[in-house]
């Protein structure tokens, strides 16, 4: 049951995201907000299709902790559904995500008109230069900066692997930094197309204050975000 119920919602995930992108496409032509408002709409769709479909509920925490203008989040990056949540959840967020992704029709199309930060993972530190560039610009514009410090999905209990591009957008916008942490890949796992019921989680943590060093920053997220993560997953 959970398989076929799996596959019925990454049917509902892809069509959805086709009939929105189809239907309100004229969304393009329009200032940057008309296109988020579809963005948030898909969202809202894959979520309630993702209650309704799989028994997996989404519950956010931490609330208070949630900042609204000009902002840097950092998430644990667990699965495709943390780069949706944000636009539930944020006033007006922009997702550092891979190059490739912006020339996928449609998703492409509508990351492109927001403004999402796109990053060539091949490009080396020239790619860690214009993500910095891009954030300055978009944090100028009073959004909200999601990155994913590892960089890239990983399975829950692996060994984390936070990357510089976190500490250098951190340094360059001088910015307190709110980590997010999930337990998403409980029940969306990295990989795979199975999704298992339960509630997945995503709780705002205290921001840590800017213009800390390097290293203090780095171990402070990481120590943070991990523990929270490992404290959202089942038990047993």
């Amino acid at each position: 049951m959970i398989t076929l119920r799996s596959l019925v919602f990454v049917a509902w995930l892809y069509l959805s995201l086709v009939l929105f992108a189809v239907v309100l496409s004229p969304a393009l032509l329009l200032p940057h907000r008309h296109a988020l408002w579809v963005a948030r709409s898909w969202a809202r769709c894959v979520l309630f299709g993702l209650r309704w479909i799989t028994g997996i509920k989404v519950e956010f925490r931490g609330l208070e902790h949630r900042p609204s203008g000009r902002a840097l989040l950092a998430c644990k990056h667990q699965a495709m559904l943390d780069t949706i949540v944000p636009f539930v959840v944020l006033e007006d967020p922009c997702i550092i995500t891979k190059k490739e992704l912006m020339g996928v029709p449609f998703f492409g199309w509508f990351a492109s008109k927001t403004k999402m930060i796109s990053v060539d993972r091949s490009a080396g530190s020239a790619a860690l230069r214009d993500m910095v560039k891009q954030s300055r610009a978009r944090s100028a514009e009073g959004r909200q900066i999601w990155i994913f410090p590892e960089g890239t999905r990983a399975a829950i209990n692996t060994v984390p692997d936070y990357k510089p591009g976190v500490m250098a957008m951190y340094r360059d916008l001088e910015l307190p930094c709110t980590p997010v942490a999930t337990n998403a890949g409980a029940h969306w796992p990295a990989h795979g197309l199975r999704r298992y019921p339960g509630t997945i989680v995503y709780e705002f943590l205290p921001p840590i204050e800017a213009n800390l060093k390097r290293q203090d920053f780095m171990a402070e997220l990481e120590r943070r975000i991990e523990t929270a993560s490992t404290a959202l997953l089942p038990v047993g």
